[in-house]
């Protein structure tokens, strides 16, 4: 697909953080960058890798978000930004959730990553071993907090992919875009939690991810939002106040949005194709599309999106309504998405096979 080529400073766009990093989420394309494989301490940020275990688990099965959680004296007594755990107070994994994503709580994600690792180090272990297989190879957890620590550090760039795949399960979203929320249940006095990412209120379509301050790292976000069907990502790193940090990556996803828009490719239900099951095509069937789909293009492309349909040749015979095969959607030969397509009416075995093989040949192509 073709994009915009990196942005240059006569575009408008100044960044005064030491490190960032745009990106289409859909994707995973870098639309501007700057210094983003430079290591650097990243705060609380960090803790989009300990969201991403914890939503990682409940979405596989091995944990439910009403599992409970004890909060240990260790996790009692971190320091930095807390949700106010006591000692022994039991709490959800939603609730923790909630600590860590809304209040950034050092206490909340300690107590996580017990319930999880064990311990704190084991949950470590964890964290990198998460972090080499998704390609983060500048990255280096100590902690799952971000508090100070040598030898902590990651990029721009790792941090977009651990907040890219935080994206592929958009629940978490419920609670990174919730600017204020409180937990009271079992508590003489509630639980008062309030975002630290302002954005989430201020900045138009705006859901996460999470901020970081040090005094070492500065002010760092890992900030998305989504409008019209386009998400943009965008991170700072070593902004030197939460101003400049906010208005860097304002600026950023704005200019992402003003660089793409979303297209639908498929409606769930539409027909895609008619297949001809004679020479006079006076016997046919039409594939229908399972499911919506649309992309992400650079806004005003003229790019042709080729179709590429694939039948199950196994089946003797297809059925009305049945899923019959997929239909995968092509810009140069890169792969935009798939989706599932279905035949409109029972049809035959008889000479199905070498219909259809004659009726795909013809690769048609719709301009987007």
């Amino acid at each position: 697909m073709c994009l915009p080529k990196q942005v240059k400073g006569d575009e408008g766009i100044n960044v005064e953080a030491k490190s960032a990093i745009l990106m289409e989420a859909s994707s995973g394309k870098v639309v501007y960058e700057k210094n983003s494989h430079e290591k650097f301490a990243p705060a609380s940020v960090t803790k989009v890798m300990t969201m991403l275990l914890a939503i990682e688990n409940v979405d596989n099965g091995k944990m439910t978000l009403n599992d409970k959680i004890t909060a240990s004296e260790n996790a009692k007594k971190m320091g930095g930004s807390t949700m106010l755990l006591d000692t022994g107070e039991i709490r959800t994994v939603e609730e923790i959730l909630k600590g860590i994503a809304i209040a950034s709580g050092n206490d909340a994600a300690v107590a996580m990553a017990e319930y999880l690792g064990g311990s704190e180090d084991g949950f470590v272990q964890m964290m990198n071993k998460r972090a080499k297989e998704l390609g983060m190879n500048d990255t280096n957890f100590k902690n799952c907090t971000g508090l100070p620590v040598q030898d902590h550090y990651t990029t721009a760039y790792d941090i977009s992919i651990m907040s890219r795949e935080l994206l592929k399960h958009p629940k978490i979203l419920k609670y990174t875009g919730t600017y204020m929320d409180n937990i009271s249940e079992g508590r003489k006095s509630p639980i008062e939690l309030v975002n630290h990412n302002k954005l989430v209120r201020f900045f138009k379509g705006c859901d996460g991810l999470k901020t970081g301050y040090t005094t070492e790292a500065k002010y760092c976000i890992s900030a998305t939002a989504t409008r019209d069907g386009v998400r943009m990502l965008s991170v700072i790193m070593g902004a030197p106040t939460y101003k400049i940090r906010n208005r860097d990556a304002s600026m950023l996803l704005n200019f992402g949005f003003s660089k793409f828009e979303s297209k639908k490719l498929a409606q769930k239900d539409q027909d895609i194709t008619k297949i001809n099951l004679d020479k006079n095509g006076e016997k046919f069937f039409i594939l229908r599309a399972k499911q919506d789909l649309s992309i992400v293009v650079p806004r005003g492309s003229k790019e042709e999106v080729e179709r590429r349909i694939t039948l199950d040749e196994k089946k003797k015979r297809y059925n009305k309504d049945e899923v019959v095969g997929k239909c995968e959607y092509y810009i140069d030969n890169e792969k935009l998405g798939e989706i599932e397509v279905y035949s409109d009416r029972d049809v035959r075995r008889f000479n199905l096979l070498e219909n259809i093989k004659f009726n795909l040949k013809n690769l048609f192509k719709n301009g987007v």
